[in-house]
């Protein structure tokens, strides 16, 4: 079928009062850079719809493209007809034609959006499943269970006619509920993560800490790739590459060793939280996973929030580690992160990380060295990429900071 119409409806959007408007417009903008491939499509965004003109371009390929869009609920592929009785009886039988089998049943679903239309919701139904039923020979109508659910939408511009509903990925559009920087490691938890919060309508940049020569350029590729996968979603995102090594040698060699894990958490969120300011942005996302290793206790998250008052979003934190690595799998992101390039963390953890560790403590051992140069300094060298799915990327070295 040569559809000429995507039809996509808000969901979770749809319950939002004053503040519609706003959201509709992120989706907008979200669409307009999903569908940046196929340059002769027109979108056009209503209140409670947004219609995608295909122009003769690929409609499954845009269909692959909208599926995954944050604040799409769903979506059907249609054709647009004049709102003419026959020129409308044409166009529905074509189009269950085109999905009819032997055996299959159907039925009509009628919106009528414009009540000045000449039938209403029962002559519509009458009108065309009796058409359908004259001229498809064997077909029947199931109005509880059917094959084939025909919707015939009536608006005050034209008749728009479907058969399918294809699913979104739900949520809110990005960027609608603010920005937060993305502790982004290696691993397999924290693009998850990302992911997620993504799905709420945050706007996310991240952040990597990067310590050459113990991690390799392989490590930081690999994380660059992650970053390309959530700016799949969005189009581009910022990437903010932390020189981490002299601090980590600073701590290995002032810190105790069963402690040194607690306080390299407790740097890294110190100079997440100054790039946070920087960029403005609300708040602090983690791939903390509870219990999973010694830096995700109660009792370490404890420890390490104190250096910032700035909220710590964790998305995963109760999440079964079996559900987190599916839906890394679903987001492509699962093969990047088990590729055997470690990041600084894995580089440095101590042999027996402390489970339990005392905020005085760390507190103690941290006082017998002015850290604060150090911290100033990885964030002053900081290099930011914009990282786009498409491979391109612009380096800038900290015009930011």
């Amino acid at each position: 079928m040569n559809y000429d119409h995507i039809l996509i409806r808000y969901g979770e959007i749809s319950t939002k009062g004053r503040n519609r408007n706003k959201f509709v417009d992120k989706l907008r903008k979200s669409v307009r850079i999903a569908l940046a491939p196929f340059p002769k499509v027109k979108i056009r965004a209503e209140r409670d719809r947004m219609y995608v003109k295909v122009n003769g371009e690929d409609a499954q390929e845009i269909n692959k493209a909208l599926k995954n869009i944050f604040g799409i609920q769903s979506f059907s592929p249609a054709i647009k007809v004049k709102r003419d009785i026959e020129q409308m009886k044409v166009a529905a039988l074509a189009l269950v034609k085109s999905f009819y089998k032997e055996g299959k049943t159907f039925k009509i679903t009628p919106k009528r959006s414009d009540k000045t239309f000449e039938l209403d919701t029962e002559g519509i139904n009458h009108t065309f499943g009796g058409h359908i039923l004259e001229n498809i020979a064997g077909i029947k109508v199931n109005v509880k269970n059917p094959d084939i659910n025909l919707k015939i939408e009536v608006r005050s511009d034209a008749i728009y006619m479907s058969c399918e509903n294809i699913l979104g990925a739900g949520g809110l559009p990005v960027g609608s509920s603010g920005k937060a920087m993305l502790m982004l490691s290696g691993g397999i938890d924290s693009p998850v993560a990302g992911y997620f919060t993504m799905k709420r309508g945050v706007e996310i940049e991240a952040v990597h800490f990067f310590s050459p020569p113990y991690t390799s350029e392989r490590s930081k590729e690999k994380v660059i790739d992650l970053a390309k996968k959530l700016a799949e979603i969005f189009g581009s995102m910022k990437l903010h590459i932390v020189p981490f090594t002299t601090i980590q040698q600073t701590i290995k060699e002032q810190i105790p060793e069963n402690y040194s894990m607690t306080s390299t958490r407790r740097f890294m969120l110190r100079i997440t939280d100054e790039i946070r300011k920087k960029q403005e942005a609300l708040a602090i996302i983690t791939g903390d996973n509870l219990g999973q290793v010694a830096s995700q206790t109660l009792e370490s998250m404890y420890a390490i929030n104190e250096v910032t008052n700035t909220p710590i979003l964790r998305p995963l934190l109760t999440m079964d580690k079996n559900d987190i690595i599916k839906i890394a799998k679903d987001i492509d992101t699962y093969d990047i992160s088990i590729r055997p390039f470690e990041d600084c963390c894995t580089i440095f953890v101590p042999s027996s990380p402390k489970t339990k560790p005392k905020r005085e403590k760390v507190q103690h051992y941290e006082s017998f060295f002015d850290f604060e140069h150090l911290i100033q300094e990885a964030v002053q060298k900081t290099e930011t990429l914009t990282i786009k799915p498409d491979s391109k990327q612009d380096s800038e070295f900290d015009d930011l900071f």
